[in-house]
């Protein structure tokens, strides 16, 4: 049986290719309809070194999400950004600190580069009314398209922002986001297909008090620590604008989000498992901040709780807490998930199957991880977000737009 998957993952990785080079080349023939952008993902790094990555595709025009987007729209604007037609073999020209690297695209479109620092880069400080921007542990990386030149003869810039961590952060954050964040009911296919096709950055709904959690989180006991939040999820990456825009909306602090290919290739068929992808993404995080401890953050709904024990024994002493948020009902799962808990203290950590944010927030205070005034803050929030429709009522309530 593994032989024959193996076999058949390695044609239908062919046949992509073949095809991705086939559109390509048609495309650099009779020129694009589309323009062309970059678009970079949210990198992170150290003093020394910055790690980015991104994408050269073609712009198809999705629009920017409104309170009053129809279904239609969210679904015109889903189905584009998963029909999206990336750029192979294009050449991008990277420029930090006055340094200059060319990269090329692969045949999925995506670009990675590894920057070396060579001044210091700034760093956080709090004035004299102690306020600290949190933005100053983000730095920009200037991006050109060199080829191919767009049909609509313009040029095609943008900047990627590297995030890195502050001598003032105490510890890091890891995040899953579907139904830990955000409501997605990803262990029903049918009720998470509604909610991804037919809503929209502005009307998807958070869990109740997640964004004054991760604000606290972020902030530290002391409320000046500006620590790391990095988000993996195993989302493809075609949602990556419609998660910043939804972060950005909801108030819940900015980070690397990491997500995953769904294309084929030789190797990977439907690139990579749930569990092996978010494993491949957390490990780097953790050995380029082997002197940063980590909160570790999810759901029961798939296996956070597995891959985060499994972390915790590959790192230990650097898992400070694992917060699992219990979205299945089936006492099986429970169970499980309480046997699991048993593993992870015997490791040396603590996990936690939370029935709503401020259980995590309560713990997180009693550990000193965030100050009792947060605490305060995330109670209030979260009874303002449950004054809310539910994520059904809304789906329900919108249903009469969408008329088939």
């Amino acid at each position: 049986m593994a032989d024959w998957k193996q076999l058949f993952t390695q044609v239908a990785g062919n046949v992509e290719e073949h095809f991705d080079t086939l559109k390509s080349r048609l495309q650099e023939r009779i020129g694009s309809s589309d323009p062309l952008k970059i678009l970079p993902y949210n990198g992170y790094g150290t003093a020394k070194k910055l790690f980015l990555s991104g994408r050269v595709i073609e712009d198809n025009g999705i629009t920017a999400s409104s309170d009053n987007d129809t279904l239609w729209q969210n679904l015109l604007n889903i189905y584009k950004r998963l029909e999206s037609d990336e750029i192979p073999r294009a050449r991008v020209r990277v420029l930090f600190q006055g340094q200059e690297q060319e990269v090329i695209t692969d045949e999925e479109g995506l670009f990675e580069v590894k920057l070396e620092v060579t001044e210091p880069l700034r760093q956080n400080s709090a004035d004299v009314d102690d306020y600290v921007d949190f933005r100053q542990a983000w730095h920009d990386v200037e991006l050109q398209l060199l080829e191919p030149q767009c049909s609509h003869h313009h040029e095609v810039r943008a900047t990627g922002q590297v995030l890195v961590p502050p001598p003032s952060a105490k510890f890091g954050v890891i995040s899953d986001i579907d139904d830990t964040v955000v409501q997605t009911d990803a262990t029903d296919m049918l009720r998470m297909a509604r909610v991804v096709f037919l809503n929209n950055a502005r009307t998807r709904l958070p869990f109740e008090g997640v964004a004054g959690f991760y604000r606290a989180l972020q902030q530290g006991a002391t409320g000046q620590e500006n620590n790391p939040i990095f988000y993996v999820s195993s989302s493809p990456w075609n949602l990556y604008d419609l998660f910043t825009e939804f972060f950005e909306f909801q108030g819940i602090p900015t980070g690397p989000i990491l997500l995953r290919d769904l294309g084929l290739s030789k190797d990977i068929l439907l690139a990579t498992g749930h569990e092996s992808h978010k494993l491949s993404k957390i490990q780097p995080i953790l050995n380029l901040y082997p002197e940063l401890p980590f909160i570790l953050i999810g759901d029961s709904g798939q296996q956070d709780a597995e891959i985060y024990r499994q972390v915790v024994h590959d790192y230990p002493g650097r898992i400070l807490a694992v917060y699992i948020r219990n979205v299945t009902p089936e006492p099986k799962r429970q169970e499980a998930i309480l046997a699991l808990a048993e593993e992870v203290r015997s490791a040396g950590s603590q996990l936690l199957l939370a029935q709503d944010t401020l259980a995590a927030a309560m713990h997180a205070v009693e550990q000193g991880w965030i100050s009792s005034e947060a605490l305060q803050a995330v109670r209030i929030e979260k009874e303002v977000d449950e004054r809310e429709p539910s994520l059904f009522e809304q789906i329900v309530v919108q249903q009469s737009d969408f008329d088939i």
